[in-house]
């Protein structure tokens, strides 16, 4: 279910990102929606994350409470990536896996760089 409030807790996110300079266009959330799926991580490759973006959604496992805006800073950083490397950031997983993954260490860099 899409969820209420999104574009305020987009533009909270969007607000942390547009601090960093990673990429040469700020993230744009123009097109991007937050959806609220808990039967989505059932599925074995999710189970273990409690957000995942795709593109132009981001998908959370629960709906989000303050303490969750660094999941959906992170889970926007990997939409601005994908904004600038729309296939080098999706198929980097194949390469370099989950643990040892650049675009997931920027994403937690940016999440860190950029909390209050």
């Amino acid at each position: 279910m899409a969820l209420r409030g999104q574009q305020e807790i987009l533009e909270r996110a969007k607000g942390r990102l547009d601090r960093l300079a990673l990429y040469p266009r700020p993230v744009s959330i123009a097109r991007v929606r937050v959806v609220v799926a808990p039967r989505a991580f059932a599925l074995p490759w999710l189970r273990r994350f409690d957000g995942y973006a795709a593109w132009g959604t981001i998908l959370l496992r629960s709906r989000p409470t303050g303490a969750h805006d660094d999941l959906v800073c992170h889970e926007l950083c990997h939409v601005w990536q994908m904004q600038h490397h729309p296939f080098r950031m999706p198929l980097s997983y194949l390469r370099s896996g989950y643990a040892r993954n650049p675009f997931e260490a920027e994403a937690r860099r940016a999440v860190e760089s950029t909390r209050a």
